[in-house]
């Protein structure tokens, strides 16, 4: 029997003339300007040198971003979370303002970085809020270190390389996200003129990664939410029900009018589904 809750946030009554302009899910925001009041650090871990940022006070949420990104992107969540969770950021190795060495990309590597860095910050468990290659880390955290992971907030995961749909980066929305991932790693990249290299090694991640069977997320024993936006350019919607039919007892939230990119075209309603989950604990 099917345990998975299927939440659908619905918006009626739209007025005619917000009916007939862009929609929401086709605009890409601007990325957010870095927190104010953010504790920056870099921590010497598994061969590189890992950004991350500290903010609030409570019980622990790591916030982890999607691929070529970086965590400035996810800055109206740290924002809302701050108020009631010692909340963590991290730039993924390779991407903003993290080394990369030349290890080939994975998802159990970039997530054993996140376990040296909780041991690095005297965190015995946390929370995990990641969206796309931050939340499949979520994922592979809960599989592969079950006792250090409390709830997972996981928007916008494939856990199987078919849940991708085919061409998605040729998207205008996704296009437009590639082009501005470039231009932000010139920026902040201890490396700026390597973005080619290290967008092909993410480029063979993706090929070959995540390949997750049923029965390995089935160990799963964490509490998940999985969540996408109801236009994602990137993931099938059926895999997204697939994934939260899988887990047990994972619940399934359906954002409207949004797309792979939700926590900046609808920041408010997103927020309140990622607060309701994680709790003011």
């Amino acid at each position: 029997m099917r345990r998975t809750l299927i939440l659908v946030f619905l918006v009626l009554a739209i007025p005619l003339h917000t009916a007939m302009a862009a929609e929401r899910w086709e605009a890409l925001p601007p990325t957010p300007a870095p927190v104010p009041g953010l504790k920056t650090g870099h921590a010497e871990l598994n061969g590189i040198r890992l950004f991350y940022a500290e903010i609030g006070q409570g019980s622990p949420v790591v916030v982890l971003h999607g691929g070529l990104a970086n965590s400035d992107y996810l800055g109206n969540q740290v924002l809302a979370l701050a108020g009631h969770h010692r909340v963590v950021v991290v730039d993924s190795r390779g991407h903003g303002r993290s080394t990369r060495n030349d290890q080939p990309f994975g998802y159990d590597l970039m997530t054993d970085d996140v376990v040296a860095l909780l041991d690095r910050l005297n965190i015995q468990k946390a929370d995990i809020a990641g969206w796309s290659d931050g939340a499949i880390i979520g994922l592979d955290m809960a599989m592969r270190y079950p006792n250090r992971v409390g709830r997972v907030f996981a928007f916008g995961a494939n856990t199987q390389t078919s849940g991708l749909k085919d061409g998605f980066d040729k998207n205008p929305v996704f296009a437009a996200y590639m082009a501005r991932a470039r231009e932000e790693y010139t920026h902040l990249s201890p490396t700026p003129d390597q973005y080619d290299a290290f967008q092909e090694q993410i480029g063979k991640m993706w090929e070959n990664q995540p390949n997750w069977t049923d029965a390995q997320l089935r160990t799963i024993s964490s509490p998940v939410l999985v969540v996408d936006g109801d236009h994602d350019e990137g993931i099938k919607r059926e895999h997204t029900e697939y994934i939260a039919a899988t887990i047990p007892g994972a619940r399934l939230l359906i954002l409207p009018n949004a797309s792979h990119f939700a926590f900046l075209q609808d920041p408010v309603l997103f927020n309140a589904a990622l607060l309701d989950f994680l709790g003011d604990r």
